[in-house]
């Protein structure tokens, strides 16, 4: 098993930037794919970005060109760079972690873009 603890998130204005990160733990991090979601008020959680054990990434359409997702293995930790944020990026955002087709999810941080 792996445990997972978002945090990073906070009130930023239209056109700001946050960098989220994704701590684990519990098992051995280099072997997972990991992901951002996030899910809006109202709204189906969605995917943001995900990143293979590999490195391979992809985002989806709404986010390309605003957002980047990496990972240090040595660290056991993802990250999630949101530049020219958008009041529609306004959710709680999740990661997760994957291997085997077996998911693991954080409780989520909560992002705001608001003037």
């Amino acid at each position: 098993q792996v445990q997972l603890v978002e945090s990073g998130g906070g009130l930023v204005q239209p056109g700001g930037s946050l960098r989220l990160s994704c701590a684990a733990s519990g098992s051995i991090f280099s072997t997972y794919a990991m992901g951002w979601y996030r899910q809006g008020p109202g709204k189906q959680r969605e995917l943001v970005a995900r990143i293979t054990s590999g490195g391979r990434t992809d985002y989806a359409d709404s986010v390309k060109g605003r957002f980047t997702i990496s990972r240090d293995n040595a660290k056991k930790t993802a990250y999630l760079q949101m530049n020219s944020l958008k009041p529609e990026d306004t959710a709680v955002y999740y990661c997760k972690a994957d291997r085997y087709g077996v998911p693991y999810w954080g409780q989520g941080t909560q992002v705001t873009v608001s003037s």
